[in-house]
């Protein structure tokens, strides 16, 4: 078998196919989640606890005086705590909707029929012959 053929009966297996899907189709969504999180929640987040805005909350280690997290990282380190704080929210989102997700797949499947019962095992001739022989005794 050559080298091309082997990797094309690779390449055209199902599961190969389905996770190639599975990972572009979950690109797409992680950027959905990004701008869920980033555009609609953390700024709706922000405002409850008083105008915050997590993504500027940082800690200089270089000893730069900066105001924004961009200008402090130009300058030196940076502990960007408040870019973690998102991206951790971002991730329970994403998680609790793929298990919300996986759930209700999980329920649309359908279970499968019960297998038909097995037949009956042949009897063997000897107690076929004892089955008659009690039944006309009781009669």
């Amino acid at each position: 078998m050559s080298f091309g053929s082997e990797f094309k009966e690779f390449a055209l297996k199902g599961n190969v196919m389905d996770l190639a899907v599975g990972v572009i189709i979950g690109g797409a969504f992680g950027k959905i989640v990004d701008s869920l999180v980033g555009d609609i929640i953390m700024p709706v987040v922000g405002k409850i606890f008083g105008g915050l805005d997590f993504s500027n909350y940082f800690i200089a280690l270089s000893g730069q005086t900066a105001t924004t997290l961009a200008e402090a990282k130009k300058a030196g380190a940076v502990f960007a705590y408040g870019s973690f704080i998102t991206i951790l929210i971002n991730f329970v989102i994403l998680a609790f909707i793929i298990f919300m997700m996986v759930k209700q797949m999980n329920r649309l499947k359908r279970e499968a029929p019960p297998a038909p019962p097995a037949p009956p095992a042949a009897t063997p001739e000897d107690i076929v012959l004892l089955r008659q022989i009690r039944d006309s005794l009781q009669k």
